[in-house]
């Protein structure tokens, strides 16, 4: 123990703690941040870590060592070193060229893998890798890590079933240098706060209601669907993906008075006509529904233009949201005067699976989102910033299973919980319904139940 206590004191003055307010990857909010990084340069002190590393594995015999991409990988490194067992490496994802492998090394399947982690807070990213790891035929029953935040991220892994251990617990930590006086007064403050949150749901990325993310959403249109959700208690929106503009005017006039949004594909319809957009507009006016041209422009800045604003569908004269991929770069949707009248929702990540975007991507793309005035809201599958609404397709009771065209469905419950989602969009569960007025109640109930039971949540 006393050795244990000598490394970490070394390690500290690295600066590896930090306090403020900071926002982690699992979207909790903590005044301390942990960062092992720095040790890389300190080839003395990653060895010596190595060894109080081995010295806590269990005496199975492991074939191989994996470190947690990327703060682990120095670690796992020097411990391979040190110990004579195999290294492979795990991407975060896929390089798009050579041998686009996501595992590098030599393995075999049914090889048993120690995994290494630097900071264990949810275990969310943990869990990734050690799923990748598995479906490469590897066996993890065993992980090391360096610290536990107590955060709920060793009970979770346990939970699943895996044997972890860990060298140091944040407590335990803080309380040292708290002894050794190596905090100031304001750290000792924060430190306080921070034993005060006992619950992992306090340190949880608040999920806001939709008042308070009418106050991040500056444009008119997020602000006006976000009021007709609130005013009808409604975030489902239903893409009506057919092919006659009279199943279309057939279909809104049973369900609007359920719907936030109606989502549209104006290039699949065979009898297109402004008189079919005219009648469907008054509906939408009618019945307090916004309409949602599933464009997905996804051409170079000029020819989205044009896309747009000519053609026989005159896009721009009556949809009052657009969607666009933004796989063109950032001026691809800089340039094409919207009107006010019209939000852009972008696609950063589809559910359709075997989706070719990866996780580098969909930060570029939702960093794009950010940054331009006439965006609302994105497209994706995975918790986004709270200044932009996040739409999420492939809603189906029927989670977790896939169709034929390949896409993947979630429940409400878990596009909420799990996602952070603001709108649900449902095809054909609903369309494709004996009775679509029926089933679209049942899921605009379901969309918002889960989205009131996601603030009771917070507040538990």
């Amino acid at each position: 123990m006393e050795k244990k206590e000598q490394f970490f004191l070394k390690i500290y003055n690295l600066g590896i703690i930090k306090f403020g307010n900071f926002t982690l990857k699992s979207g909790m909010n903590s005044p301390i941040y942990i960062d092992f990084r720095p040790i890389a340069s300190r080839p003395d002190l990653l060895i010596k870590l190595s060894d109080l590393l081995l010295h806590e594995v269990p005496s199975t015999n492991f074939e191989l060592i994996c470190g947690v991409p990327y703060a682990a990988l120095p670690i796992a490194t020097t411990l391979s070193l040190r110990s004579n067992i195999p290294l492979i490496i795990k991407r975060k994802e896929n390089k798009g060229y050579g041998t686009k492998r996501m595992i590098e090394g030599i393995y075999k399947k049914g090889q048993n893998c120690l995994l290494i982690e630097d900071v264990i807070t949810s275990g969310d990213s943990l869990l990734k890798t050690v799923i990748d790891l598995e479906k490469e035929g590897l066996i993890i029953k065993d992980i090391m890590s360096i610290l536990d935040r107590e955060q709920g991220g060793i009970e979770n892994i346990k939970k699943r079933g895996y044997n972890i251990r860990t060298l140091f617990r944040i407590g335990e930590v803080l309380k040292m240098l708290e002894k050794k006086h190596f905090l100031k007064k304001k750290e000792r403050h924060m430190i306080k706060f921070f034993f005060k949150k006992k619950n992992i749901k306090n340190f949880k990325k608040k999920r806001l209601s939709y008042e308070e993310k009418k106050e991040n959403i500056y444009h008119p249109i997020g602000k006006k669907l976000l009021d007709i959700t609130l005013k009808k208690k409604t975030n489902l929106i239903v893409s009506a993906d057919l092919v006659c503009s009279k199943n279309i005017l057939k279909l809104v006039n049973l369900i609007g008075d359920l719907i936030c949004g109606l989502k549209l594909h104006v290039d699949i319809i065979n009898d297109f006509s402004l008189s079919f957009i005219n009648q469907l507009k008054n509906i939408s006016i009618e019945k307090n529904f916004l309409l949602f041209e599933d464009r997905k422009l996804c051409d170079v800045g000029p020819t989205n233009y044009l896309q747009l604003h000519y053609g026989i569908h005159k896009i721009s004269s009556w949809a009052d949201i657009i969607t666009a991929h933004v796989l063109a770069g950032s001026d691809s949707i800089q340039n094409l005067k919207i009107p006010s009248s019209m939000g852009l929702v972008t696609i950063s990540e589809m559910s359709s699976y075997g989706r070719l975007s990866d996780d580098n991507y969909i930060r570029k793309a939702l960093n794009i989102s950010l940054k331009n005035t006439k965006v609302i809201g994105t497209v994706a599958q995975r918790k986004i910033d709270d200044k932009l609404l996040l739409f999420t397709p492939g809603i189906n009771f029927s989670s977790l299973k896939k169709n034929h065209f390949g896409n993947t469905y979630i429940h409400p419950l878990q596009a909420f919980e799990k996602n952070g989602s603001d709108f649900i969009i449902v095809g054909k569960a609903i369309y494709e319904s004996n009775n679509p007025k029926i089933e679209a109640e049942k899921y605009r109930n379901a969309g918002w139940k889960a989205y009131e039971n996601v603030l009771l949540m917070e507040y538990k």
